[in-house]
């Protein structure tokens, strides 16, 4: 097969991160797989929208968009989406920065016609220069970054996720987009899984469809001061149950908690012992590593059982094949 062309979506909100959006559009510029095209999508900022249209002309190959649906990221991508020219569309954070040969191992991947997604690896950037010594590999996640317990190489998944993954095009064609109502919505609670439930729709949609992880494409991704503390670890926590719980909804308990299933069973403990043994060793960090896995299964399992209460009133709006939505309110 021909090389594939790659549009690139960054979603943006607000200017407090001016310097990170420009070092993720650079970051594009220098692939040594170059992108069709880098899109910008603006949520519901005029002030951003405009500031980036004088920053950047298309003559650069960088179109500057507004959000057309509701506010929020799910509806970002989904504008993205719908503007790009590529036959593959890949979606970068706008924290983030990939490295050189990013997009050269999802074109690579894209060779075999069954391989629908392919996501890869994010590698925290901490704010303060290290990770704080209380905070497991194992709940990376939280931070928007690859977690312990992932399969290394490039290996089959459930789901990609979301801030460093690609698709067909013809993948959004068959499942629809991104499900509003699940995923993040500006500085609104730390939602997510919107990329879980569109894998999974896609899989039903187009059966034999081969999704991947290839953690030779690396991007890097900032981490705030604020998001190195227990008190947003807890919310991102609290926040993953709600999703899951919209999830469950949405594709099922089976489909929706398989890969959960497996990390709560045999990752976490392992986690746990690694944090005792630590602490019997008086490595620092250890007792805190281990305490912070128990109170995030915790908190997110409350928020799992908040969530399923709430996600029979039919909160999310879930697309079908060709971007059309159906669902209940907002």
């Amino acid at each position: 097969m021909s090389a594939p062309g790659i549009s690139v979506v960054i979603c943006v909100y607000t200017e407090d991160r001016w310097e990170d959006i420009l070092a993720a559009v650079s970051s594009v510029r220098a692939q040594s797989y170059p992108a069709l095209e880098t899109l910008l999508v603006v949520d519901h900022n005029e002030a951003l929208r405009d500031r980036l249209a004088r920053e950047y002309k298309e003559t650069d190959g960088v179109r500057v968009l507004a959000n057309a649906g509701p506010r929020g990221l799910s509806a970002g991508r989904n504008t993205g989406i719908a503007a790009a020219r590529g036959e593959v569309i890949a979606f970068l954070d706008d924290d983030a920065v990939a490295e050189r040969d990013w997009l050269r191992h999802f074109a690579a991947a894209y060779a075999d016609p069954r391989v629908m997604a392919v996501g890869g690896r994010t590698e925290p950037v901490w704010a303060s220069g290290r990770r704080p010594a209380w905070f497991p590999e194992e709940f990376d996640w939280v931070v928007g970054c690859t977690y312990r317990g992932l399969p290394p190489g490039r290996v089959r998944v459930r789901n990609v996720l979301g801030g460093n993954a690609s698709f067909r095009r013809t993948a959004f064609a068959a499942a629809g987009g991104f499900a509003t109502g699940i995923g993040r919505d500006g500085d609104r609670r730390p939602l997510g899984c919107e990329e879980t439930e569109l894998c999974i729709r896609l899989t039903r949609a187009v059966p034999g469809a081969v999704l991947l992880i290839d953690d030779r494409a690396v991007i890097h991704h900032r981490v705030p001061r604020a998001r190195e503390h227990f008190r947003y670890f807890r919310a991102r926590a609290y926040a993953e149950g709600l999703s899951k719980a919209l999830v469950a909804r949405s594709v099922g308990a089976g489909k929706g908690l398989e890969s959960e299933r497996r990390y709560a069973t045999r990752v976490l403990p392992a986690g746990v012992a690694r944090g005792v043994r630590d602490a019997l060793l008086a490595r620092p960090g250890g007792a805190g590593r281990a305490g912070a896995i128990v109170a995030g299964v915790l908190t997110a399992a409350g928020g799992y059982l908040v969530g399923s209460v709430r996600a029979r009133r039919g909160a999310v709006a879930f697309p079908v094949a060709g971007g059309a939505e159906r669902g209940g309110a907002r």
